[in-house]
């Protein structure tokens, strides 16, 4: 769909919007009408941004530090000769942090392919190990070394917790990789696989939402992408349109509800002051 079929959708959807109302709008519950102002106006903000992108139009998004020690740590392991350790998490793809721990895993193997060092992605999922190996072959081909690539780079451990982190941390010990990089979901198995890491002297980077853990890889890891530096560091490696406008309309809608926070907090201070009469409960509270 381009632009001008865009505008001509969405005119017409207004249009019947507005004779739906005129008609007196059966139906329509008239209580909720600023729930469905905000969805219309956040929809409308990332859809926006969005086209924007796919448009080729420049959307700005700030240097996340973790991305760019990403390349120091793969030029660290290829200098003294040791492989690249990549842990994707311990969930399957259902969960949107695998996914993004898998799109990171595409640019590192990047890297690696380019520098010629070896990569070393341990799993416990079967279908994250075959979504993590086609990962790694597209980026092998993409940069011409399609005969480095061999299946067993990424391979499978097993499905328990903390038989993983032990069947992890016993490759830490045995191969001592330069670079240990965490990216996925992880649970308490998280401080034991940093902790190791740290022990051999490894550089290490570790991305997560998981709240829990994120203190565990702030304290033992070199790196840390906390909360939703993550997920924008997917749409910043990956470089897709739809990923990247949805960073920048996210944003924008997170400004939006802050400023209506502030705002609505200081009317309610007029409100309960008797200084201006005007409940704001009233028109935000759904009933």
């Amino acid at each position: 769909m381009n632009d001008r079929d865009f505008m001509i959708g969405s005119g017409i959807f207004t249009l019947i919007f507005l004779g739906y109302w005129f008609f007196g709008a059966p139906y329509f519950i008239v209580e909720r009408f600023v729930m469905f102002l905000a969805i219309i106006v956040f929809s409308g903000i990332l859809i926006f941004n969005t086209r924007k992108a796919q448009r080729g139009e420049e959307i700005f998004l700030r240097t996340i530090p973790g991305l760019k020690a990403v390349e120091e740590a793969v030029g660290r392991s290829t200098e003294m000769g040791k492989p690249v350790l990549f842990v994707p998490g311990i969930s399957d793809m259902d969960q949107v942090e695998t996914v993004a721990g898998v799109i990171v895993l595409s640019h590192v193997s990047k890297m690696t392919a380019r520098y010629e060092t070896p990569l070393n992605v341990p799993v416990c999922r079967a279908i994250v190990m075959k979504a993590a190996r086609e990962a790694c072959k597209e980026s092998y081909l993409v940069e011409g070394r399609p005969d480095m690539f061999h299946e067993d780079m990424v391979h499978y451990v097993t499905d328990e917790q903390f038989a993983y982190a032990a069947g992890v941390n016993g490759i830490m010990v045995r191969e001592k990789p330069a670079a240990c990089i965490y990216m996925g979901k992880f649970y308490a198995e998280s401080l034991i696989l940093a902790e190791t890491g740290n022990s051999i002297g490894a550089i290490q980077i570790a991305g997560t939402a998981s709240q829990s853990q994120i203190p565990f890889f702030v304290t033992a890891c070199d790196y840390t992408l906390i909360g939703e530096e993550f997920f924008a560091a997917s749409a910043y490696l990956s470089d897709k349109p739809e990923l990247v406008g949805a960073v920048k309309g996210q944003d924008l809608i997170k400004l939006i509800i802050l400023a209506l926070t502030i705002g609505g907090v200081f009317i309610r201070v007029l409100f309960d002051a008797g200084i201006l009469d005007l409940n704001i409960l009233n028109i935000l509270t759904v009933r």
